[in-house]
């Protein structure tokens, strides 16, 4: 899941987004308005986490903008030390689900995010690969009728994969969606999660998913069931 959060008070930025990373999202940071709204055209997100009194152009009129321009877009949470009641239903009247109003315990913004993600996936349907199928509501993933436990990253990259089922996925795909980090040249960062990963979906089924392409990154196969 991959988060953008637009806030301009440099100490809430690094404490919120290090949280977020720490619960295992990937986090695109901006400082303004204006960035704010190049990254929401450019990605697509599962969240956006908007200040209201950012420099160049306010919360309000990002929402809005974003909203224009997708419907019905990611779901979007204000965070904001804006605390009356005009100030909520001009934020809810932009187009935002949420409101959360500053100084906040950061366990509630976490809790209102997961929400804003369980609403947004509820109606999604199952993602299915072969006999392999994830459940991005439930965070489940079954092959072959058996249930396989993963960590929060490996479902991630998992889903990435499916995601883009038959399709060549490289590395640095892989690192900027679900780790929001550039990978260095000879990292073999990735290699470690998708062996993991390959001992929990492919070895005990006999048929390998995950495809190695030399040269290139990966690729999930998605045969017929």
């Amino acid at each position: 899941m991959r988060i953008l959060f637009a806030e301009d008070e440099s100490t809430i930025r690094e404490f919120v987004s290090r949280g977020l990373r720490e619960a295992g999202y990937a986090v695109d940071v901006v400082a303004d308005g204006e960035q704010a709204l190049l990254a929401a055209s450019t990605v697509d997100y599962d969240v956006i986490v908007l200040d209201v009194s950012m420099p160049r152009i306010d919360g309000f009129e990002v929402c809005r903008r974003i909203r224009a321009e997708r419907r019905p877009g990611p779901p979007i949470l204000f965070l904001t030390a804006r605390d009356t009641v005009a100030d909520r239903v001009t934020g809810l009247d932009a187009g935002a689900e949420d409101y959360l109003v500053k100084p906040f315990a950061f366990v509630e913004l976490l809790a209102r995010v997961r929400a804003l993600l369980r609403r947004g996936v509820a109606a999604a349907p199952l993602l299915r690969a072969g006999d392999l199928i994830l459940d991005p509501a439930a965070k489940r993933v079954t092959r072959a009728e058996q249930e396989i436990r993963l960590t929060a990253k490996e479902f991630a990259l998992l889903e990435y994969l499916v995601r883009n089922a038959g399709r060549v996925v490289t590395k640095t795909m892989i690192a900027e969606h679900v780790w929001n980090f550039d990978l260095e040249a000879e990292s073999n960062f990735i290699e470690v999660f998708i062996y993991a990963l390959r001992k929990k979906v492919d070895a005990p089924f006999g048929h390998p998913l995950i495809q190695t392409v030399r040269g290139a990154g990966y690729r999930l196969d998605a045969p017929d069931p």
